[in-house]
C-alpha cells in the first residue's frame, strides 16, 4: 500500500488522508518543557499564546506504560490547580 501507481506527494498525501486512522490512547503529541521545541510551558501555557493552556494527554513528554486514564485524570487536576492558583 499505496502501490506503485502513488509515485507523486499528492498521490501519497491523498493515500494517507484516505487510509490513515489512530488507535489506542495518543500522548505526547503537544510537548511540554522549557525547550525551544516544546508547545507548552511547566505551567501547561501554550507558548505565543495569551490565556491558552492544554491539559491532556497530548502534553506527556513520552508515553505511560498503562492506561493512560490515570494519567490525564492527574494531568486535568494539576492543571486546574495551576489555573486556580494564576487567578
Amino acid at each position: 500500500m499505496p502501490g506503485a501507481q502513488a509515485v507523486s506527494d499528492e498521490e501519497l498525501l491523498n493515500h494517507v488522508r484516505a487510509t490513515a486512522g489512530t488507535t489506542f490512547h495518543q500522548t505526547s503529541t503537544c510537548m511540554m518543557g522549557p525547550g525551544p521545541a516544546a508547545v507548552v510551558d511547566t505551567e501547561l501555557r501554550v507558548r505565543g499564546m495569551e490565556g491558552l493552556r492544554v491539559i491532556d494527554a497530548s502534553i506527556m513528554p513520552t508515553v505511560v506504560s498503562g492506561n493512560t486514564n490515570a494519567t490525564a485524570i492527574m494531568i486535568g487536576e494539576k492543571g486546574a490547580d495551576m489555573i486556580l492558583r494564576a487567578r
